[in-house]
């Protein structure tokens, strides 16, 4: 296969001198276009029948927040390469909440880039820089090290190799393990719109959950008569026990849908998705039972602070948090989390048990996180 260098890219002008002469002004807007196209230095790349292979092993990686986590990509030359060949990597993200169901061109105008490198010089962009590396255990590794984890850092990661004008790629899907809970306002059902289920969701230490995430969440059991918006500003619930006012008796059960909603004027619950925490939610034993103000105080001075709702779900799904105290959170609710269910500690069913919002003098226990 035959092709053409990449040349410098250089704008350049012509200024006429005295006596007709002319000289060349060179102007470079700044991008410095290097070949490494492994050619014969006279413009000709020879690839010979050689084929550059890219892929990974792992189609999509489940990872804990905060943790750090490997997605898999090496690449190979077909028939293999008696000398190393010079290439670029460049790794790229599809954020959770924009994922199509393939990989299309409209799709890929939406990455944005993680890293890029080649040979020993590389550079990490956005919210990535100084958490990203390339693992490099052995020849053709270009596997992507993310540390630190976090929430809004799912979706689908794209490992691209480039040679010359070969290159190919693959797709790996970062997950995290969490849980997803429906919120809603302290005014009532259906506050939110979209904006607004974002923010109220990011201030429980959560995100709006993708469409994934509420399924696996119906899969395990989540059943709840009320819509609400999700990361792709679509709108639904998840049923497990058709009934009437629930789509009816003569739906199967599954997700329930809106489609797509107007994101300023519609309005709805939300459902939140939060994944596991670093520190630990716990019920702070106190002489007394406190009001709203009292129970902020009173986690101050122990050293932490009022827990919020995500990370009560947090701790209860993936730490097996069990508490039959009703204690208030941050968002001003009382609720109390059950992973064995008893008596005398609502229904039989396991889950956090919500007493809604009380008034705000009314007394209770407290849950903290330190």
């Amino acid at each position: 296969m035959l092709g053409l260098q990449l040349p410098l890219l250089v704008v350049c002008a012509y200024q006429l001198l005295p006596g007709g002469q002319s000289r060349i002004i060179g102007y470079s807007n700044g991008f410095h276009y290097q070949d490494i196209s492994n050619g014969d230095g006279n413009g000709e790349i020879f690839f010979n029948g050689i084929r550059l292979h890219v892929e990974s092993p792992q189609p999509s990686v489940s990872a804990t927040r905060g943790s750090s986590v490997t997605l898999p990509c090496r690449y190979r030359y077909e028939p293999e390469l008696s000398m190393p060949r010079r290439t670029r990597v460049k790794w790229s993200w599809l954020p959770a909440n924009t994922i199509t169901t393939s990989l299309s061109p409209e799709a890929l105008t939406r990455e944005t880039e993680v890293m890029v490198a080649m040979g020993n010089r590389h550079r990490s962009y956005g919210s990535f820089r100084g958490r990203v590396r390339l693992r490099r255990s052995a020849p053709g590794d270009l596997s992507l090290v993310i540390n630190e984890l976090q929430l809004n850092d799912t979706g689908r990661y794209r490992c691209e190799v480039i040679d010359g004008l070969e290159d190919d790629s693959a797709t790996v899907e970062l997950e995290l393990n969490g849980v997803v809970f429906p919120y809603y306002s302290q005014k009532g059902r259906y506050h939110f719109n979209f904006f607004g289920a974002q923010q109220a969701c990011q201030d429980q230490d959560a995100t709006l959950a993708t469409f994934e995430q509420l399924f696996v969440a119906w899969e395990e059991g989540l059943d709840w008569c009320n819509a609400g918006w999700l990361a792709d500003g679509t709108v639904q619930y998840p049923i497990t026990v058709p009934r009437d006012g629930c789509g009816g008796l003569q739906l199967a059960p599954g997700l329930r849908s809106y489609g797509q909603q107007h994101r300023f004027l519609n309005r709805y619950d939300a459902f939140c998705f939060s994944a596991s925490v670093k520190g630990a939610v716990y019920f702070l034993k106190h002489p007394t039972k406190l009001n709203f103000t009292e129970a902020v105080q009173a986690c101050a001075r122990d050293g932490s602070q009022i827990a919020k709702v995500g990370q009560m779900y947090s701790a209860w799904k993936l730490m097996g948090l069990d508490r039959c105290d009703a204690g208030w959170l941050a968002d001003g609710s009382v609720r109390y989390p059950i992973t064995h269910a008893r008596a005398n500690c609502g229904p039989p069913q396991t889950g956090v048990r919500s007493f809604g919002f009380p008034p705000l003098y009314q007394k209770f226990g407290v849950y903290c996180y330190r």
